[in-house]
């Protein structure tokens, strides 16, 4: 079926292989490279040229043995770097690089599917030693350079035109309108609340005056955290800023628990214990206020239920899910502060008729501390769903479990372990998955885009061991290419499914 060369050189291959395999586990090469003689056995002469070769075989395998590197140690010979990197790293020109062997490899960035040219490093370390003189010129030079960079890394003219970009975003996303009207609603309520406690001394409206004052500060904190998370990804983050806003939620809730909670309850209690008579609690303003509070704190809530059904939807979660899972954090705050805000302002109102019915202060002084009550409750809720939020929580199982099962299901794929997805805020996450690739198949990716013909002639053109080094070692290149291949094809399916997953990491086994 095969001629005798072909037949002669895949007989080859194959002992190489037995030999390497035998050789990497330390077991003798000579007892498994020849054939076992029995007592009674007699052996054809086509046997005993095949136990000379092999003997021949063993010879030169142990000599390429010793040639093999030691893995233990650090070895940079082949270590390549892109002109940009050449030029930053080394101080050099364009012009510099001029005549330096260059190497096309598979393009490192997304989106690119065109491959580019690198250099050697230490090409490129000699050109630079030999133009600045010397290691140590090159070294101070560097140092230089360095400083200098790290002074200039963003002129003021850059920092404005990111922040009014910024800015512009943030004013264009729905969270961030959510949040921008909701501060400004609270800050003219509060104006009007504390006119009003300093008119009546009401313990309520104190209390409603430090709620808006809370609301006020935590809103424009979350617009602050909002704004960071719209960052670009840089050297220092690069998963990006978008925790932030589950930093400033976080900040939020805490605000919410100190100053809101805990300054209504206490003074709540101390209208308890030292009641003051005479003071005209509920006016007619003192209504007004509250009403007028209501519906702008209603209308405010409105907007935020309208911006989380939108975005529940979107996720494919119901409200209360959407909700408790804190995905979007800013909202969310505006979301819970708005109704504890109007339920407030019906506690108040309440208390207050009470009050000026009855003429005891003590159902103003349960009013002031039932509010305490209501925003630590906001609170509470505020801090645990942003906390497991920022402690790295995964992904549902189901979304999980889809993952998993696309992946599985790729033909170069042979199994899925150690799967893990967190997020990275309230629109994005990551992933990590070990694979077991397939190598047979991978092979036949790779054998799908070359000439067989040509592969068949350079076997059967094989006649030493130097020359069947140097196509298996182009060959093994060639297959280590098409792994990188079809994992960016792979990663580019997931992330066409799933378009909130920003970073994938598939592990090789």
């Amino acid at each position: 079926m095969f001629s005798n060369p072909l037949r002669h050189t895949v007989t080859r291959c194959a002992k190489f292989w037995k030999f390497q395999q035998s050789l990497a586990t330390s077991i003798s090469v000579c007892t498994i490279s020849t054939t076992p003689t029995f007592q009674n056995e007699t052996k054809s002469p086509d046997d005993e040229k095949d136990q000379k070769d092999s003997s021949g075989l063993v010879s030169t395998m142990k000599k390429y043995i010793l040639k093999r590197r030691d893995y233990s140690k650090k070895f940079t010979d082949n270590n390549t770097i892109t002109a940009i990197q050449a030029m930053q790293d080394y101080i050099l020109s364009p012009g510099d690089l001029d005549g330096l062997q260059q190497i096309r490899v598979r393009s490192p960035y997304v989106g690119s599917s065109s491959p580019i040219m690198v250099y050697l490093e230490r090409d490129v370390e000699e050109r630079a030693i030999k133009i600045w003189g010397s290691r140590e010129a090159l070294e101070r030079e560097q140092k230089r350079f360095q400083k200098l960079h790290s002074k200039n890394k963003f002129s003021n003219t850059t920092e404005k035109t990111q922040s009014v970009k910024r800015f512009e975003s943030l004013l264009g996303s729905g969270q961030g309108k959510v949040v921008a009207y909701a501060a400004v609603a609270n800050a003219t309520i509060g104006i009007f609340k504390f006119g009003c406690f300093l008119a009546s001394g009401s313990a309520s409206m104190f209390s409603e005056t430090l709620h808006s004052l809370a609301d006020t500060c935590n809103q424009l904190l979350l617009l602050w955290g909002v704004n960071e998370s719209l960052k670009n990804p840089d050297a220092k983050h690069p998963y990006g800023y978008g925790n932030m806003r589950h930093i400033m939620a976080l900040i939020s809730g805490v605000g919410i628990f100190c100053i809101g909670c805990g300054a209504s309850v206490y003074h709540g209690v101390q209208v308890l214990l030292h009641p003051q008579d005479g003071l005209d609690l509920a006016s007619l303003s003192t209504f007004g206020v509250l009403l007028g509070s209501s519906f702008i704190e209603a209308a405010s809530l409105v907007i935020a239920i309208q911006e989380t059904r939108k975005n529940a939807k979107k996720h494919n979660l119901d409200f209360w899910n959407y909700v408790n899972e804190s995905r979007d954090p800013s909202t969310n705050v505006v979301l819970l502060e708005d109704s504890a805000a109007v339920l407030g302002i019906f506690v108040a109102g309440g208390a207050l008729a009470l009050t000026h019915i009855t003429g005891n202060v003590m159902y103003d002084a349960i009013g002031s501390i039932v509010i305490g009550g209501l925003l630590g409750t906001v609170a509470t809720f505020l801090v645990t769903t942003n906390v497991n939020a920022l402690i790295g929580r995964s992904i549902p199982q189901e979304r999980m479990e889809n993952l998993k099962e696309a992946l599985e299901d790729d033909v170069c794929v042979r199994g899925v372990y150690d799967v893990k997805a967190t997020q990275l805020g309230s629109d994005e996450f990551k992933f990590k998955a070990e694979i077991d690739f397939d190598g047979r198949e991978i092979t036949r990716a790779y054998l799908a885009s070359v000439d067989m013909e040509q592969v068949m002639h350079e076997i059967n053109s094989v006649k030493t061991m130097e020359e069947l080094e140097q196509v298996l070692l182009r060959y093994g290149e060639h297959v280590i290419d098409t792994l990188g291949v079809q994992i960016d094809r792979i990663e580019t399916e997931l992330k066409k499914k799933h378009s909130d997953l920003r970073h994938i990491d598939l592990e090789v086994l």
